[in-house]
Order: C-alpha cells, then sequence, then structure tokens
C-alpha cells in the first residue's frame, strides 16, 4: 500500500472545558493537536496506513506535544523542521451547543509559513501515492513556495495530488485573495474536497451542479462534496455517486472534514489502482466509509485524537447500519 505525504499546518488547539459559551465567555481550555493536513495525514495512518507530514514547528513545548501527539498517531515526522525564531500556531475554539465552533487563531509568528522549498527530502514521494494540502498555508510565504514544488514534484513522478480548500477567511486579511488563491490551485489537484460551506464563496455558484465546470478543470478527476448530516456526493465524467449521511450524538466537529477526506485517501490508496480505472462500487465503498468515519469523529472531542483506528471505526460501523 502506497503511503500519503501531507503539507501544511500543524498547530495547537485550545479546546474549551464547557460547551455553548462565546470564546470571550471561555474560562478554560484544553490543549490537543490539530491543522488540517496534519489530521488528515492522522486519519490515514490511524486506520492503518502509512504517512508522511510536511511542516514547520517552533523549538517550543507546543511543537513538542505536537511532534510527540503526530509519532502516538504513526505519522512519520523525520521531515519535520523545528525553527528557534518562530513559534508553533495556536488557535482557540468555542464550541457552541450543537458541536459548531469559533476560532482565534495566533499565527503571526507562525513557524509553518517559514517551511521552504530547500526543506523538502529530495526522496519525499519514495513509494508515494498521493499527496494532500489545503488552503491555511497558501499565503504569500516560503510555504506557499514549498506547496508548489512538492506539487510539481508529484506531477512529475505521478504522484496524485489531493486538495481540500478547508477556508478559514479570518486568516486572510484579502478574501478575494484567498479565492484567487484556491483558484490558482484547484486545478493541480486530481482528486478536490469541497463542502456546502464553501461552494459559493469559491466558485460564485449554490448548485454543485452549475459549479462543476468551473471545478473540473486541469488535472481534477474527482470533486468530492459534502454535506455533514445531508451526505456526501462525488463526481466524476459523466457519473454522481452518493451516500446518506449519518446521525449521530455530535459532540464536536473540529476535524470532521480533515477525517472524512483523510479515510477516503485511505481506503483510495488501499485499492492501489488507477483513478481513471476505479469502479463505481469501489468509490461508493470509499465513499461511505469516509463519510462514516467523518461521522464517528464528530462523537468524541479534540481534531487528532478524536480519529478512530481501525478496530474502533470497524465497531463504530456496526453502529450505523
Amino acid at each position: 500500500m502506497k503511503r500519503l505525504v501531507a503539507i501544511g499546518e500543524a498547530l495547537i488547539d485550545f479546546i474549551p472545558n464547557k460547551k455553548g459559551q462565546r470564546l470571550k465567555d471561555v474560562e478554560s481550555f484544553r490543549r490537543v493537536a490539530g491543522g488540517a493536513p496534519a489530521n488528515v495525514a492522522g486519519a490515514v495512518a490511524k486506520l492503518g496506513g502509512q504517512a508522511t507530514f510536511l511542516t514547520a514547528l517552533g523549538q517550543d513545548a507546543f511543537g513538542d506535544y505536537i511532534i510527540e501527539s503526530l509519532k502516538e498517531s504513526n505519522i512519520h515526522t523525520d521531515a519535520i523542521t523545528r525553527l528557534q525564531d518562530y513559534d508553533t500556531s495556536l488557535a482557540f475554539v468555542s464550541l457552541a451547543d450543537d458541536g459548531n465552533r469559533d476560532f482565534k487563531f495566533y499565527r503571526r509568528t507562525a513557524a509553518d509559513l517559514q517551511f521552504s522549498p530547500e526543506n523538502i527530502p529530495h526522496d519525499i514521494l519514495n513509494n508515494a501515492g498521493f499527496i494532500h494540502f489545503c488552503s491555511v498555508d497558501l499565503v504569500e510565504s516560503p510555504m506557499k513556495q514549498a506547496h508548489k514544488k512538492l506539487i510539481d514534484m508529484a506531477l512529475q513522478n505521478n504522484v496524485y495530488v489531493s486538495f481540500d480548500p478547508n477556508l478559514r477567511l479570518s486568516l486572510w486579511d484579502d478574501h478575494e485573495a484567498l479565492k484567487q488563491t484556491v483558484n490558482e490551485f484547484l486545478p493541480l489537484a486530481h482528486v478536490v474536497k469541497i463542502s456546502d460551506e464553501e461552494l459559493e464563496f469559491i466558485t460564485g455558484y449554490t448548485s454543485i451542479e452549475e459549479a462543476l465546470p468551473t471545478l473540473m478543470q486541469g488535472n481534477t478527476e474527482m470533486v468530492i462534496y459534502t454535506k455533514g448530516k445531508d451526505g456526501a456526493s462525488l463526481y466524476r465524467k459523466d457519473e454522481h455517486i452518493f451516500v446518506e449521511g449519518n446521525t449521530v450524538d455530535v459532540v464536536d466537529t473540529t476535524g470532521a472534514g480533515d477525517s472524512f477526506i483523510g479515510s477516503f485517501l485511505y481506503y483510495i490508496l488501499k485499492e492501489d489502482t488507477d483513478l481513471s480505472t476505479i469502479s463505481s462500487e469501489t468509490l461508493k465503498s470509499c465513499l461511505y466509509h469516509a463519510n462514516a468515519y467523518a461521522a464517528c469523529t464528530t462523537t468524541r472531542e479534540g481534531a487528532l485524537a478524536s480519529m478512530a483506528n481501525q478496530e474502533e471505526f470497524q465497531t463504530f460501523l456496526t453502529t450505523i447500519k
């Protein structure tokens, strides 16, 4: 089974000890390791696949904790850079009673944005089947250039590219720049995952059917459209596959989308086949398991720590059938 290489931010999420409060009213938090691409790598690794993560962390206690958390999730950390003059990113999160979130990020001295093309090992794509990235670290920085280099390397080495924009509007002063950047990177990816909350901002359309011509350009072979409890759809040329959502007792939606695309990539990697020849039945199975894995993630608090291993996930599947 080939492995996943993810690139981007890893950070500390500070989760409130009490739900149902606005961020300004939260009095105490607990830390958990997170960051969307790190979470995606975590889903692959926890389910039993191989995942390597590329980022930079501060030479600080928070960076130490993230390294420990990644290793506990079986993510390979050998290619992570540590920087003395920059800090590990932090995010404070408030949780509404329905599990939805409000964020405040501390990233003005973010170490991850200093990860540069020169930090990418030349052999990073050995036995890789996919690379994966998101949009948070695509601001103008050395890290954006590192993304471009890794994507170029992937395309030259016949490694598939996966992109989940995972929009965080509060991290961009210029929302039009965010939109333009996302649309610059979309055609480079073979698999694009987009949520119902992101569709209009990125494409200008409220209907996925109307947006598909915009999304299915360049290298893109599959578009995955997620709608939370209302299920998920996968589109490829002249084909639409849909799976129903799952009703669960939601504790925390942090990392749900990351666990979805991470588990989807795990099951695709497990098939070890060409995206162009993979069967509709197999894709529907991958989509079903991804949707269920995301639902499972929402039943626990946190991001990376909330993701189930294979045994736990198989137990969860018996509860929703």
